[in-house]
């Protein structure tokens, strides 16, 4: 699904469709989506590839519709546009694509397996489903999976070698956040049982096994190494087919039933991953005729988490098709991915909010499971929407003067398409703020709250920012990646935060010096002079370094009335805000100034410039214009090397 890996001449209408059970969850081809002519008149834009640094040093390729493209992309905006030293030094320091390893426990050749203690298995085993609930479905129930474990583990069963690595792998995703040198060691010794089985000689086992060693991986965010095992997973799969839900068949319902699960979850973790890391998908619907659907007697669809999460994961698989491979998107492409949306939500999404509402009448895989659904679902809203964000900031922090407002209830539609992507994050960090678990997209949301905060999209995103930024830290304590991704978000945030207040004192000043020429409130020569001595209050100045949580609570209205044009300082765009910092008001807590309800909304901007143009004239986005214009599309690499 990476744009750098698709040639030239292959479009995303060359995709191959879905079987004909399965058309009401697949991507819509881009004819039946566009109808606007102006399409057929797009350029086709050179395909630029991004290189990041994985935790050894070695550059890796990241696509562009990951989320570290996506931070590459904010990062060169804002510090091109409001502040060359927005972002803290430590964010580059190590790694954004993976942890390092840890150090192993075994050296090759033959080991003793690790000792299991049968007591902690139960524990263990719903640790482990919690984890995958949403993500890969398995076995049968944690009751048998339970019993099977515990067999095992007392010696009364005897098993092969590939289910033996099943058995430590299962136990060891479960002990990862418990005890993790443990969980290690079992890993390690999983991994090698797996590899030495590696013989021709294939099953469901194997396929279980690497399946599960991507997922450790995942957990462990070491993510090129489970992308380079998932590849094994995929090829054991096709190896015996079960892709093919007729051949499953053969094997009765329950091992039918299991067989496919086991290729829905291998759909799930081949999207989550390609669309992660921005890379084409190991699997595809070619040839496959599992269905992803499964009705009562009466043609409703039964309540099932695995095939909520698949049907999203095929939207977000579209999404990737036919938006990012083209790079170019129109309103009425957006409509037709939108449409796919509306239907899910209207099926899924009040079933997994009353799951995850409800934690003490549901599983705790179940609570896990639904909050994973609906976080990918926010993500695949934010996917969509995410290049008329950036389009709405590029003409928001344009250089030029603003000298055009929009009135209240003329908002055009990238604007409000820009609103959806930045409630879709709002929402999303909501509900993992109630329930931090397994958050896949919590980066880019954090992304996207703080680039909307940045653009004047309301300062109640400062409150949803400041929320993620908690929720990061939460998951930093386990895990660095999350520690530098905390970082990342915090440099964003007081970078907004700041630019905002520069440019309300602007804005103050400016209608200040408007409103004392008509009583002569202040002297002319004292002008100047005035305008020098203004600067952040020292309360705002604490709030920053400490990062504390006082987000307010202002509207987001995007709408508003304005009555004043803005002023450049800098080279930073400053108009458009009403002011609530000013020298008059210098010793007053700017915190609660913004708690005020009557305060004016935040203005939507409209810049002149490189972006001016009416509705109807606009036939496709560029998605990524700071490619072609900074830089020739070259990531800096200096905090990397």
């Amino acid at each position: 699904m990476s744009i750098g890996s698709v040639p030239g001449s292959v479009s995303a209408k060359s995709s191959t469709p879905m079987p004909h059970h399965q058309i009401a969850y697949s991507h819509r081809r881009s004819s039946d989506a566009v109808i606007s002519p102006e399409d057929h008149d797009e350029a086709e834009v050179p395909r630029e590839a991004r290189l990041l640094c994985d935790a050894q040093g070695k550059l890796i390729f990241i696509g562009d519709c990951a989320p570290l493209s996506f931070f590459q992309t904010v990062r060169q905006l804002v510090t091109s546009r409001v502040d060359s030293h927005a972002f803290a030094p430590q964010t580059s320091q190590y790694s954004v694509l993976e942890n390092a390893t840890s150090k192993s426990f075994f050296t090759s050749g033959a080991v003793s397996p690790p000792e299991v203690r049968v007591e902690d298995i139960p524990d263990t085993v719903a640790a482990y489903l919690s984890v995958s609930s949403g993500m890969v479905n398995l076995f049968a129930s944690e009751a048998r999976l339970t019993d099977m474990l515990t067999m095992w583990a007392s010696n009364t069963a005897e098993i092969d070698d590939v289910s033996t690595a099943v058995n430590y792998l299962v136990l060891a995703i479960g002990l990862q956040e418990k005890n993790e040198d443990l969980a290690q060691q079992y890993f390690e010794y999983a991994r090698d049982q797996a590899l030495s089985t590696l013989n021709g000689s294939l099953g469901t086992q194997t396929v279980k096994a690497f399946i599960l060693i991507t997922l450790y991986m995942l957990c462990a965010c070491q993510i090129n190494g489970a992308f380079l095992f998932f590849g094994i997973a995929v090829r054991a799969a096709y190896s015996i087919g079960i892709h093919r839900t007729e051949v499953n068949q053969r094997f009765g319902d329950e091992q039918r039933h299991h067989r496919d699960n086991l290729w829905k979850s291998l759909r799930i973790v081949d999207l989550f991953l390609s669309t992660s890391m921005g890379r084409p998908p190991c699997t595809s619907d070619v040839d496959c005729t599992v269905p992803y659907r499964q009705v009562d007697n009466e043609g409703r669809e039964m309540f099932d988490i695995l095939n909520a999460s698949v049907q999203i994961f095929l939207i977000l698989e579209g999404i990737v098709l036919e938006v990012y491979t083209r790079r170019k998107i129109t309103p009425q492409l957006t409509e037709g991915i939108s449409r796919q949306l509306r239907d899910f939500s209207v099926r899924w999404l009040d079933q997994m909010k009353r799951v995850v509402s409800s934690p003490n009448e549901s599983s705790s895989a179940d609570v896990s499971g639904a909050c994973q659904v609906l976080a990918s679902y926010y993500y695949a809203v934010m996917l969509v929407t995410r290049p008329f964000l950036m389009y709405e900031l590029y003409r928001r922090l344009s250089p030029e003067p603003a000298t055009i407002y929009r009135r209240a209830g003329l908002v055009s539609g990238k604007s409000k398409l820009a609103d959806a992507c930045i409630d879709a994050a709002s929402m999303m960090v909501d509900q993992i703020s109630d329930l931090i678990e397994k958050g896949s997209w919590l980066f880019a949301g954090s992304l996207v709250l703080g680039a909307g905060l940045l653009g004047s999209f309301g300062r109640i995103l400062e409150k949803y920012a400041r929320m993620a930024m908690a929720a990061l830290e939460h998951f930093a304590k386990l895990d660095a990646h999350a520690a530098q991704y905390a970082m990342i978000t915090k440099s964003l945030l007081t970078t907004a935060v700041e630019f905002l207040e520069r440019r309300e004192v602007q804005e103050r000043l400016q209608r200040t010096e408007s409103s004392a020429q008509l009583f002569g409130l202040i002297p002319h020569q004292h002008r100047e002079a005035d305008s020098i001595s203004v600067r952040k209050s020292p309360e705002m100045n604490r709030k920053l370094n400490n990062g504390s949580p006082g987000g307010t609570a202002g509207s987001r209205d995007t709408g508003g009335t304005h009555h004043g044009e803005s002023l450049m300082g800098d080279n930073h765009p400053t108009g458009g805000t009403m002011g609530m910092a000013s020298p008059f008001f210098s010793d007053l807590d700017p915190a609660f100034l913004t708690m005020s309800t009557s305060l004016p909304h935040t203005p939507d901007l409209l810049m002149s410039g490189a972006f001016d143009g009416d509705e109807s004239s606009f036939g496709g986005l560029n998605l990524f214009p700071l490619l072609e214009t900074g830089g020739g599309g070259h990531i800096d690499l200096a905090h990397y090397l």
